[in-house]
């Protein structure tokens, strides 16, 4: 291979990693600031995190295709029995561990409101945080605000959606039904995720 092929190609390369690192700056998890374990539980107590979590377990046989109104749950793809019950054992632990949580904002979809009602017992409904097309972040402008916006130290926010919208402003890998982002705002800077909890890891952050 010439040289010159050798530094086009190099720089083609080096092109596309600048341009996916400009995409998402600091919104991807940085290794170098992950938390975990109780390491990430104080962090939680003190408060000042986003916690996203994506809707619990859904039942894939059924689609949205044909629903009427964001209240037709009928024609939704909604939550399991298995999804419910993960929903409740998440709010069990968040409840047992003592953490702090203020506004739980939720997707105005069925599965992404019974979701923070079984972990939270309360939503409040906002299309800012509504699901969509994955790959449109554009689409998620208002959600990605909301990431980077400050929260008061002793509380967290919560945020209850889908997969399509964090993928679109956070990057992959996808979080799994019912796993949660632990995302530390960075007001103009964005935001930075800091840990990802799955259904079944919350009881643990404490040992």
């Amino acid at each position: 291979m010439s040289d010159r092929r050798h530094f086009l190609r190099f720089a083609s390369r080096y092109a596309l990693a600048l341009l996916g690192a400009l995409a998402f700056p600091i919104h991807a998890q940085d290794a170098q600031n992950a938390l975990a374990g109780k390491a990430l539980l104080d962090a939680l107590l003190r408060g000042g995190y986003v916690i996203y979590f994506r809707h619990a377990d859904t039942d894939f046989s059924a689609n949205d295709d044909n629903m009427t109104s964001f209240e037709d749950c009928a024609k939704q793809r909604n939550l399991t029995d298995v999804g419910r019950m993960h929903a409740r054992e998440i709010g069990k632990a968040i409840a047992e561990l003592k953490i702090p949580v203020g506004d739980v904002i939720a997707s105005p979809y069925c599965r992404t409101r019974e979701t923070a009602r079984l972990i939270f017992g309360r939503e409040r409904v906002s299309n800012d945080v509504r699901g969509g097309p994955a790959g449109d972040r554009a689409r998620y402008a208002a959600l990605e605000k909301l990431l980077a916006q400050p929260v008061s130290a002793g509380v967290n926010r919560v945020i209850v959606s889908h997969g399509n919208p964090f993928a679109a402003v956070a990057g992959t890998p996808y979080l799994r039904e019912g796993e949660a982002a632990i995302v530390e705002p960075l007001d103009a800077k964005g935001f930075r995720v800091v840990a990802r909890v799955t259904w079944d890891a919350w009881g643990s952050l404490a040992r």
